[in-house]
This record gives structure tokens, sequence and C-alpha cells, in this order.
């Protein structure tokens, strides 16, 4: 629940457009439209073939100060057209505002500073909830269909969930190594890579994935 402090929202719609309006809401909050915080849903996010597609979200203020949005007014006069919303835009637009939840809440949960699973995130897939690789990594910390199963982790595209399970197989690494450099190039090589060198690995695209954390690290840890 949000404080009382908080706009009331009330959300009508299911399916792939409820991302658009969790990210519009974020996105009006980040930009003052609505005070922070304000009650938006952690909602599944879409597959990358949803992502371009372009939503129309409605809008009304009842007389009691409560935004009402929806993408399906079902004639309800009240409402007005609040805007047009490509999904992907609108995902990428927010990134990093939603995803600083993300990463505090599991981060906390699981022992690792959120400021290096935001690092992770943003070298992984630049905050990009529907990111697949041409390896087929998939979702915001980019794991693996293997992994995934390992994991446990049944909806990749779920930023929630996504983050959860890319969180948990890093402090598993971080416990294994003892050394976060070597965990990191455990997460992008695969531990076994690691184990068997000893060290990073002496593979450029490891070598570089290391270092684009750890300066991303250092640099939100300013």
């Amino acid at each position: 629940m949000a404080p009382a402090s908080a706009t009331p929202i009330r959300w009508r719609g299911r399916g792939r457009v409820a991302v658009a309006t969790a990210a519009l809401l974020l996105a009006m909050a980040a930009s003052g439209l609505l005070p922070l915080p304000c009650a938006v849903p952690l909602l599944p996010l879409p597959r990358p073939a949803a992502a371009a597609e372009v939503v129309t979200i409605y809008r009304y203020v009842d007389e009691d100060g409560v935004v009402h949005l929806t993408d399906k007014p079902k004639g309800d006069m009240r409402y007005r057209v609040f805007g047009r919303f490509r999904v992907q835009e609108l995902v990428k637009a927010v990134g990093p505002v939603g995803i600083k939840g993300l990463a505090a809440k599991h981060g906390a949960r699981h022992g690792v500073d959120p400021r290096l699973v935001e690092a992770v995130i943003a070298v992984e897939s630049n905050y990009d909830p529907t990111a697949v690789s041409p390896a087929g990594a998939q979702g915001l910390m980019q794991i693996m269909p293997g992994t995934q199963r390992d994991l446990g982790v049944s909806a990749p595209f779920d930023a929630d969930a996504n983050v959860e399970g890319g969180v948990r197989y890093l402090k598993s690494l971080m416990d294994r190594f003892g050394d976060l450099p070597l965990a990191l190039a455990a997460y992008n090589a695969g531990p076994e890579r690691v184990a068997r060198h000893g060290g990073i690995p002496p593979i450029p695209e490891t070598q570089q994935y290391v270092t684009k954390v750890m300066d991303t690290y250092a640099r939100l840890s300013r």
C-alpha cells in the first residue's frame, strides 16, 4: 500500500498493456506529475515481440482526486485520451527509475550491494527488460536459459523475477570465488572457465565486461 500522501491510482486492464501503464506511472512520477511514492504495481513485462506495440492510454480524475487509467474505456465518457505510447520506449525511458527499486529489494535480500546489481544490469542489458543477446541470454540480467532452469526462473522477461534470479546467481558466484572481479568473470564466461584458468579467462569480451561492470559500480558508488 502507498502512504497516505501518495496519489491514488486505479488501473483497469490486463496483459502486456499493463506494463505500459506501470511504466507511464513511473515516468509521471519521475517527471514530477505524480509525487513519489505512488502506487505502481510490479507487472510482467512484455516479450520482445510485443515491445514495439503502440498503446493508447485513457485517463480521468474523479471527485476524490483518484487517477483512473485504462486502455479500454468501454464507452465510459469520463475517460479522455492521455497519450499514445510505444511499450519499448516507455520501458527504456523509466528503466533506471523502477530498476533501482528492484536492485535495492533483491540486493538487500541476498546481501549484494544494490549499486553492484544496478551496474550488472546496466552493462548486461542497458536497463532493457526485453533484451535478448545473440547467445540467447534474456532479460535485465541476461540469464541464459540453462541457468534460468537451475535458478527456477520461469519468466525471464518479468523484471522482478529476472533480477531476483540474477542477484541470487551473482551472490553464489561471489561466495564461491571470494573475489568480485572473479565472480563477474564467472557471471559472464561461466564459473567452470574461471575455475579452470584460476583467474579471469583470457577472453577479451570477459575482460572488457569485468572492467565495464567495475567502472560502472565505482561511478554509481560516488
